[in-house]
């Protein structure tokens, strides 16, 4: 029994004395291993982000003021009987769109067809009397020359026939007026337009040149009036003096209020000749194509009114600027593609773009997509070109097998 312990003792040492090499070898490879990881830190570190960069160019800009203001139509028409009489049809459908002519209201009509049948028949006994008079008159000449009537009887003679011609025009100014008078019973649109509600129904008494009837506006184009302020009004005419600026015929953008931005385009053609003292502003107004029927009197407008000829600029996408406090800053590509801070002084709007009035120069690279990816000044960063004012890049969605 003792000889089998020391045997099972003796392998024991004999196979701790093997893995003794095994064991220094791994802990080697281990110490190797750490030691090339600390002598390459830059081994683990995480690629430099990806920016988008635009190259700063002057462009030529034009000063745009922004107002608001209200649509109103180029004609409106209140329609008005112009006969009295009790309606006997409304030949339109309320809203619908009309044309100059088109039919809208019938008073009844047979209490002026029997006055024009009147007029008529006056006329034409009118026009007897003055044939049976002109035909006395020259008997009457004849009986002169022959001495057979007295001149008092000649000049009497001649007098009724002069009164006969007079009958005669006045019957047929009188026949005249029943035609209009039965005419005016169809009560007709002036413009091209879209009609209002019916505020008269048929069987209703309508008084001549006194009962509203409807209302007729037109569509296209359209006006749309806006106020400028008193400085911005003498800026402007400023401007003009110094050939600056056209008197009238502006550039105006329009937007409603569900719109982006201000898709509709005008001009601008007139400019009241007084400012309100009220208010200390001055009317002007802008008309507007309105083909698709966009616009409709009455509603609100945001305005937008080119102040004067454009000037070249620089511009930088609203995206690349950043606040620190109350300065505006961008990121620029340094040397070495890295991301240097850049203090700057904005200006107004341009479609996006903001206009840099100081602090960049012609040829610098804004970083516009990806600055939140910029930690700090001197960061590395890896460039993409674009152009100013570009879309961000679509994000690249790795694929799976």
């Amino acid at each position: 029994m003792k000889n089998v312990t020391e045997a099972s003792s003796t392998a024991r040492k004999a196979a701790s004395r093997a893995a003794r090499p095994l064991l220094a070898l791994l802990a080697a490879a281990i110490l190797a291993a750490c030691s090339s990881q600390a002598a390459s830190p830059e081994a683990g570190a995480p690629p430099p982000p990806e920016v988008s960069v635009a190259v700063v160019q002057p462009q030529p800009v034009a000063r745009w003021d922004d107002y608001t203001g209200r649509v109103a139509a180029v004609e409106s028409v209140e329609l008005r009987a112009r006969v009295s009489g009790y309606v006997e049809r409304v030949a339109y459908r309320e809203g619908d769109e009309v044309k100059k002519g088109d039919l809208l209201f019938v008073i009844d009509p047979r209490p002026y067809r029997a006055e024009l049948a009147q007029a008529q028949a006056q006329l034409a006994r009118a026009r007897s009397q003055a044939q049976l008079a002109r035909t006395q008159d020259a008997r009457a000449e004849e009986l002169l020359a022959a001495s057979a009537i007295s001149r008092e009887e000649f000049e009497s003679r001649r007098a009724a026939s002069a009164q006969g011609d007079a009958s005669v025009r006045a019957a047929e100014a009188a026949l005249e007026r029943a035609r209009l008078d039965l005419q005016f019973t169809e009560v007709r649109s002036p413009i091209d337009g879209r009609a209002g509600r019916a505020l008269i129904t048929t069987g209703n008494l309508a008084q001549a040149d006194q009962t509203l009837l409807t209302t007729v506006v037109s569509l296209d184009p359209v006006h749309v009036y806006f106020e400028t302020d008193e400085r911005s009004f003498l800026d402007y005419q400023a401007l003009t003096r110094e050939g600056g600026r056209d008197a009238q015929g502006n550039a105006v953008r329009v937007g409603l209020a569900n719109e982006e931005g201000f898709p509709h385009a005008g001009t601008l053609d007139f400019t009241d000749n007084q400012a309100d003292a009220g208010t200390g502003t001055v009317r002007a107004r802008a008309v507007v194509p309105n083909p698709q029927r966009m616009f409709t009197p009455g509603l609100y407008a945001r305005v937008q009114l080119e102040a004067g000829k454009a000037t070249q600029a620089l511009l930088v996408d609203e995206r690349a600027l950043l606040t620190d406090q109350d300065r505006k800053y961008v990121y620029v590509l340094g040397e070495g593609d890295t991301a240097q801070r850049r203090d700057v002084v904005v200006g107004r709007g341009a479609d996006g773009l903001r206009v840099i009035e100081s602090g960049l120069v012609p040829g610098d690279r804004v970083i516009v997509h990806g600055v939140q990816k910029v930690y700090f000044p001197g960061m590395p960063v890896a460039p993409k070109p674009i152009e100013m004012g570009d879309p961000a890049p679509a994000p690249q969605v790795a694929s799976v097998q």
